[in-house]
């Protein structure tokens, strides 16, 4: 059975302080002549029927994406947990898919992957292996972990990986494509993905 997308919630990352960017809004950032979040918006947008911005700065120029922008609980800057939370708490589907707002090679088909294999495995939480590494910025969850995860960052904890072995996770293999979990960290990084982005065949 396929989830169709108005049983699932997309949520932007987009409420870090992205220290290695000198401090810059890092979704607003031009790449390649377009802001970074608007690519994480086209790929949820092929999956998703709801989209959700967490982020704790540029409100304004946030909401003029056209989507609900939404911040973490704290004004403390507690890490993508803390902007998962804010999502869970505000969907009103029975799924939740976060991604970054750095990753813009990132492909609709992993992320409805992500999702089916909540149902096909019996998953509560699906991040993708790049066959390397799990990227677990990017998953896919069970709304109804909304009071597990509030717990675990009441408690102090921002780790994901602390919170994520508590319940059932499923990994998805994509080491087809490893390219596409490249993301957005420094101003060098920033360079090079518009040069693969102007370069990419269309």
């Amino acid at each position: 059975m396929t989830i169709p997308p108005n049983q699932i919630t997309g949520l932007v990352l987009a409420g870090g302080r992205a220290k290695r960017m000198n401090t810059q809004d890092k979704g607003l950032i031009d790449c390649a002549g377009r802001p970074l979040i608007s690519y994480a918006i086209d790929v949820l947008n092929q999956v998703c029927s709801d989209i959700l911005i967490n982020a704790n700065r540029s409100l304004e120029q946030y909401k003029t994406f056209g989507m609900p922008v939404i911040q973490d609980a704290t004004t403390t800057f507690d890490g993508p947990l803390a902007g998962i939370l804010a999502g869970l708490n505000v969907a009103s589907t029975p799924y939740l898919i976060s991604i970054p707002c750095d990753c813009p090679k990132l492909e609709a088909d992993t992320l409805r992957r992500l999702v089916q294999a909540l149902e096909t495995k019996n998953g509560e939480i699906s991040m993708p292996h790049d066959g390397s590494r799990a990227h677990p910025v990017i998953m896919a969850l069970r709304t109804h972990l909304a009071p597990s995860l509030s717990a675990q960052l009441a408690a102090g904890e921002r780790k994901i990986d602390r919170w994520t072995q508590k319940h059932e996770c499923v990994l998805i293999d994509c080491s087809d494509n490893p390219d596409q979990f490249l993301n957005v960290n420094t101003p060098e990084d920033l360079q090079q993905m518009e040069h693969q982005l102007r370069t990419k065949p269309s």
